[in-house]
């Protein structure tokens, strides 16, 4: 059902809205919003002591420490955490900074481009998101951060903004 939500809210947003006819980002897109209602998604990146890491600074440490698959991985997250908190959440990376987090001097749009084009250069046996999606979510950063806060500008909308906390109970 949550997946549905943001897949209507995602497409109604991508497709009506900002014209973008790109059904592989757009389901990537909602997808990630369907995956992230969950903390433990948002925060899945663990370093090598099994700690949570729940900075993009320490996410970029753990990455260079990675390999292969294992590196994709952690730049591809690096990327859809970057992504997810510039458009559906940008007032996080505003408090960040205001209380000296940190994260605080780190540039999200920055660092979510590079670390999707780093992702998408990763060459695997077998990718659940195809390299090509990747590197159009690098090169289309800014637009999908403006389509996210359009999608959370239309769920906000529907009900007076109940209808995600209805969803997640």
């Amino acid at each position: 059902m949550l997946r549905r939500f943001f897949a209507g809210l995602t497409e109604s947003t991508f497709y009506g809205r900002l014209g973008i006819g790109d059904p592989p980002l757009v389901d990537y897109l909602a997808e990630l919003l369907a995956r992230f209602v969950r903390s433990d998604a948002i925060f899945g990146i663990h370093g090598v002591s099994g700690k949570r890491l729940v900075n993009v600074a320490d996410m970029l440490v753990e990455a260079e420490a990675r390999q292969g698959e294992a590196r994709r991985k952690v730049h591809r997250h690096i990327g859809d955490f970057t992504l997810f908190w510039t458009g559906v959440y940008p007032e996080r990376i505003a408090r960040l900074r205001r209380i000296g987090q940190k994260d605080s001097l780190i540039d999200y749009h920055t660092q979510g481009k590079r670390a999707y084009h780093i992702a998408s250069t990763i060459p695997v046996a077998s990718a659940t998101v195809p390299a090509a999606v990747l590197e159009r979510l690098s090169r289309e950063f800014e637009l999908c951060a403006y389509g996210l806060s359009e999608v959370r500008r239309q769920w906000e909308r529907r009900d007076g903004g109940d209808s995600l906390a209805m969803l997640i109970r």
